[in-house]
């Protein structure tokens, strides 16, 4: 796998996390675990679009 593909392998993990963190809050009941998985969930998928368009303004995907 080249380097670049790493960071998308670990923002695409702590994405998935994320989505199960959610899970388990609402099954806890917890608000603020809801909140704070969305908020992770929120930050690694935008970085990763984020990302994603540099390397591919750059030209290196």
């Amino acid at each position: 796998m080249k380097s670049g593909k790493w960071i998308f392998f670990l923002l695409a993990f702590i994405a998935a996390g994320s989505m199960v963190g959610v899970g388990i809050a609402v099954g806890e009941r917890s608000i603020l675990g809801i909140l704070l998985s969305i908020l992770a969930l929120i930050a690694a998928m935008g970085f990763g679009f984020a990302t994603k368009k540099k390397m591919r303004d750059k030209g290196i995907l």
